[in-house]
């Protein structure tokens, strides 16, 4: 089966929500890092649309928070994260650690969100 495949089924059918995914670079308190598993990342480009435009627009005349926005971005984060978690099961780890989180714009009205760590396997501290 193909990486994309993979991936694929791990964002929509199997996501790992119980995956340990921290910003420490170190294993957390009660557990050790038994292996290392590598760099993972995920990303996502979005997009904005013209009616979501339109009501920032009104939105900015009025002042407030652009929600249209706010819940595009934290919807691409969330893919990030899954397509992170995905690649990190692939690799057979069961945590991430060392999270980093980045957007750029790609172009005018499309911005890319990054997130990237390393895959490792943690093992609770006897």
């Amino acid at each position: 089966m193909s990486t994309e495949i993979t991936r694929a089924a791990a964002d929509l059918m199997h996501r790992p929500d119980s995956m340990l995914v921290v910003t420490i670079f170190e294993a957390p308190p009660g557990y050790r890092i038994a292996e290392v598993k590598g760099l993972v990342r995920g990303n996502t480009i979005r997009a904005r649309h013209v009616g979501n435009d339109l009501i920032a627009a009104f939105k900015s005349l009025v002042g407030g928070e652009i929600s249209v926005y706010t819940k595009m971005m934290g919807e691409s984060r969330e893919q990030a994260l899954d397509r992170l978690r995905a690649e990190a099961v692939e690799r057979g780890a069961n945590a991430v650690i060392g999270l980093q989180i980045t957007t750029s714009m790609v172009m005018q009205g499309s911005a890319e969100i990054l997130c990237y760590g390393t895959a490792v396997v943690l093992e609770p501290v006897d």
